[in-house]
């Protein structure tokens, strides 16, 4: 059981906000190319917005309760959302559903990428540095000591969450986001018949378990190809 220090409640507070921040920009990403697509089902539920209290409320257990157990237990947070759509319209229209799904993640890597962004805009000004070990936590570091330690954390986890959080639902297995995008690689037709056969799928659950255990293998491989790509020539295993 991990000690109630104030280092670890502060950490538990940025990892929460930053979590909110992102799961939000999430699902508002598919409520709103929903919306564009001619579905307004998720807009008239709330969730074509950035304020997080619909997305709690929608979903309380995925965006509370499993994400302050998971920092309790694993020092990092995971958690889900939702956002509702017409199964009619998904029908009409399978490719619109296909970029309704990818929204999700795309939300996710252009967070990321603005962190990577900030991160190497304050390498080239001199306040962070590249950390001697990263962790989920840092990513980055202060090249010296100062009072940004904050920002350098946030930016951190604001990175590492949303290359989690973007790489995990494009994995092409139902229910995640990729299992759905998988559409716009196929003509109308053929995306219609497959979208079917995914709604009536009974294998979901196994799916996610299939996810996780495949997820705990790639991230890995994809955590170092980011903190490379961000810092060229570091060589992170």
């Amino acid at each position: 059981m991990p000690q109630f220090t104030p280092d670890f409640l502060a950490l538990g507070f940025v990892w929460y906000i930053v979590f909110l921040f992102s799961t939000t920009c999430h699902e508002a990403a598919h409520a709103l190319a929903a919306k564009l697509g001619g579905d307004p089902t998720a807009a008239y539920g709330g969730q074509a917005t950035l304020n997080p209290l619909p997305h709690i409320r929608r979903e309380p257990m995925g965006m509370v309760v499993i994400p302050l157990l998971s920092y309790l237990f694993a020092q990092w947070m995971m958690g889900w959302a939702s956002a509702p759509y017409d199964p009619n319209w998904q029908r009409r229209h399978p490719h619109r559903a296909g970029w309704m799904a990818l929204a999700g993640p795309g939300a996710n890597f252009a967070l990321m990428f603005l962190a990577g962004l900030a991160i190497r805009t304050g390498v080239a000004a001199g306040y962070f540095a590249p950390p001697a070990r990263a962790s989920f936590s840092q990513v980055t570091s202060l090249a010296a000591s100062g009072s940004a330690n904050f920002l350098a954390t946030a930016l951190s986890i604001l990175f590492v969450l949303n290359l989690l959080l973007g790489t995990f639902n494009l994995l092409p297995v139902p229910p995640l986001d990729g299992s759905t995008a998988i559409a716009l690689l196929m003509p109308e037709r053929r995306a219609l018949g497959y979208l079917d056969w995914l709604r009536s799928s009974s294998f979901r659950l196994l799916g996610l378990v299939m996810a996780m255990l495949l997820f705990a293998r790639v991230f890995s491989f994809v955590f170092g190809l980011a903190l490379n790509l961000l810092y060229p020539g570091a060589h992170y295993a």
